[in-house]
């Protein structure tokens, strides 16, 4: 009898300028990590050449082959709010997503289109970022705007929720019943979690609102954009490439990496205000979530920014003491796993999220034993 090939996850993480991929063995209680790799600096329109090299890196590598295919999808609209198995009917609708995440979704669908044609007989399954933020209540997830636009499905998404899902798993069972985790990257965001939901996010209807992030504005006075239309005549492909592109760390401090605008911010004031401005921004959203919570037991940073980042991690909690969050200076410094000080009441910590495992666990499931 011949033995049972195991069974292997690719987990794919198609983003507007990179690709990171990973092979985990999911034969077991929990998925083991085979490979992981990235491709970097994929231009516009170029992701074709990016799976090029990703399949033969893992042809190359000696990798088992997969058995099963996971992709992070950042935007799944109203109808998607769970991991689903893809075929045509929801590729085809991810198409019509395009325009609630321009930056995103057109890579993903790339991603699961490559794929198809290097695995035409792999199973794949959609995990969407949205999902975590289903449940959220009406009074968060509602924009004060006319009801058809509600109806039509224009409301407040939420998104990084696999990154949440992670960081989630990473506290306990059962988790602590008030949560906040800032998910800062070049992406940014972060959520306020009660007994194990979601109730308020900083993202909205897209990944462009909340928090300023590295070439994003986050959000923005509508009047502003209005003016910007009317007055200034930017037309509106300009203003969306503007506001997704060319804001945020990148538009204050000349650059959108923090980690440079770190090293800057002693001899630059563009990068300290933008390091500064970065900060107070996460600041102002956690004193609003401790008070939708009621209060707060556990407040994590993940992200690239936020799981290296101890100047961010330390501006962002200065004077929040009042609210029970007090950092330890040292522990900070070393990016512990705890960084809160000894007598803080709330529990500061450092999470290194791992989406891609969230992604195999959840192809797994969907697909089942085989």
């Amino acid at each position: 009898m011949t033995a049972r090939a195991r069974e292997v996850v690719l987990c794919l993480n198609c983003g507007s300028s990179s690709l990171r991929y990973a092979l985990f063995d999911v034969d077991g209680a929990a998925p083991v990590a085979i490979k992981r790799g990235s491709v970097d600096g994929v231009a516009h329109g170029e992701h074709a050449s990016a799976f090029d090299a990703m399949f033969k890196a893992l042809r190359e590598s000696g990798a088992p082959s997969p058995t099963m295919v996971g992709h992070r999808v950042v935007h799944g609209g109203v109808a998607h709010v769970k991991p689903e198995r893809i075929d045509d009917a929801l590729l085809e609708h991810l198409g019509t997503l395009v325009p609630l995440a321009p930056l995103h979704l057109p890579a993903a669908i790339s991603g699961i289109e490559a794929t198809r044609k290097r695995y035409p007989a792999l199973p794949q399954v959609a995990c969407f970022d949205t999902a975590f933020h289903a449940g959220m209540p009406e009074v968060a997830r509602r924009l004060p705007l006319p009801s058809r636009f509600d109806e039509e499905g224009i409301r407040r998404f939420g998104f990084h929720g696999l990154s949440y899902e992670y960081v989630m798993g990473t506290l306990g069972d059962p988790s602590p019943a008030r949560v906040i985790i800032a998910h800062l990257g070049s992406g940014a965001s972060l959520v306020a979690v009660e007994d194990g939901r979601a109730i308020d996010t900083t993202m909205g209807f897209t990944p462009t609102g909340g928090i300023m992030m590295g070439t994003r504005s986050g959000d923005l006075d509508p009047g502003t954009l209005a003016y910007l239309l009317r007055e200034q005549k930017v037309d509106v492909a300009t203003l969306e490439r503007m506001i997704e592109r060319e804001s945020g760390l990148l538009a204050v401090g000349g650059t959108a990496d923090m980690k440079t605008l770190l090293s800057r911010a002693d001899q630059d004031p563009r990068a300290k205000l933008a390091v500064q401005m970065f900060s107070y921004a996460v600041k102002k959203a956690i004193g609003g979530f401790v008070a939708a919570l009621g209060g707060l037991d556990v407040l994590a940073f993940t992200g690239a920014i936020g799981e290296h980042a101890a100047e961010v991690r330390r501006q962002a909690c200065e004077g929040l003491e009042a609210m029970g969050i007090a950092l330890d200076a040292e522990r900070n410094q070393r990016s512990d796993d705890v960084i809160s000080a000894n007598a803080s009441r709330v529990s500061v910590r450092v999470a290194r999220t791992e989406e891609d495992l969230v992604v195999a666990k959840h192809a797994k499931r969907v697909l089942g034993a085989r």
